[in-house]
């Protein structure tokens, strides 16, 4: 059986766990594809379940299954389909969120190849490199599920989002936009450039400035950071609005309660036609990925250790491969 290398943990730790090994090249199932992985989107998953997920209580923490392959977001080429596969051609280009929230059967996208639902992949956008491309799925999709199919955003409306320069905060900002919304964006002041070219019609500097007593009347918070004092944010926002955190947060629910505030959140899923979706909005240059930097395969430890340190601009991606595409990833 034909070998490839990959990224694998045997125990739960700090990120010299992840180390690279030589394993079997996967077979696709029926309904599956291979995909021949030339880069690999690193987020907060991947660390927390190198953690051991420590930050859910125990009575609910998953059990990670080990050894364990990390990754859920890639961009690649097509290398086989598997029987019943009709949409998918050996050589296509094509990105995806793998396998999204499965645990026991995930992406294993830290990888040179990996199988993916035929249904979980969409085709990549011929303007992006596979680096950039491996940036989207996750961050994207979980923007794009936030604003349509939870908050269900309307045009004219007041949008706050905190951490808006990170992953799932600059495709918010974006697509809030996108959508008609008035949009404020909360960052530190290194971030202002990029988020003033995303389009945030205001910039807060959360360094400098109290959020809490700057803003008022926001009819949406989208809250990418969260944290124990996410409540300070209920000032900001006006009664009868809505709080969609993405990470855990504690809002002071009866405060919020007797506010009007109400609570839109869901949980981040595989989507292969909305990242169609968002491929479009990419083609046509009304969204754009930032990616703050690059690793080798080689050095997943090093992306993990970056992705810890915080005050990340877009997203980091692992290069698994030589980018087919000619065009040069952005950092």
């Amino acid at each position: 059986m034909p070998a490839m290398k990959a990224v694998r943990m045997h125990r739960i730790g700090e990120p010299g766990v992840l180390t690279v090994e030589e394993l079997p090249r996967p077979e696709p199932g029926p309904g599956d594809v291979l995909v021949r992985v030339h880069a690999a989107g690193v987020n907060p998953p991947d660390w927390y379940a190198r953690r051991g997920f420590a930050g859910i209580p125990e009575d609910i923490r998953p059990t990670l299954p080990l050894p364990y392959t990390p990754g859920s977001d890639v961009s690649g080429t097509v290398a086989a389909v598997g029987h019943g596969v009709t949409e998918w051609r050996e050589g296509d280009e094509v990105f995806g969120l793998v396998r999204f929230p499965s645990l026991e059967n995930g992406g294993k996208g830290y990888a040179e190849y990996t199988t993916s639902p035929a249904s979980h992949l969409a085709r990549k956008p011929a303007s992006l490199s596979h680096v950039e491309a491996a940036g989207v799925p996750m961050a994207g999709l979980t923007a794009y599920q936030f604003i349509v199919d939870h908050i269900k955003l309307d045009e004219g409306r007041r949008v706050l989002v905190n951490g808006a320069a990170g992953g799932v905060g600059h495709f918010a900002v974006q697509l809030a936009k996108i959508k008609g919304a008035y949009v404020i964006g909360v960052a530190s002041g290194r971030h202002e450039t990029f988020l003033r070219e995303l389009g945030v019609d205001e910039f807060l500097d959360y360094t400098t400035t109290r959020v809490e007593d700057e803003v008022r009347d926001v009819d949406v918070l989208i809250d990418t950071v969260g944290g124990p004092d996410a409540h300070r944010f209920l000032p900001v926002l006006r009664r009868g609005g809505v709080i969609s955190p993405i990470f855990y947060a504690e809002y002071h629910q009866e405060r919020a309660a007797d506010l009007g505030i109400s609570f839109r959140r869901g949980q981040v899923h595989s989507d292969g036609g909305q990242l169609a979706e968002l491929a479009r909005l990419l083609e046509e240059g009304r969204l754009r990925v930032g990616v703050d930097s690059v690793f080798p395969l080689a050095e997943a430890a090093k992306a993990h250790e970056r992705a810890e340190r915080g005050h990340i601009q877009g997203k980091i991606v692992m290069r698994v491969a030589p980018d087919q595409t000619g065009r040069p990833a952005s950092r």
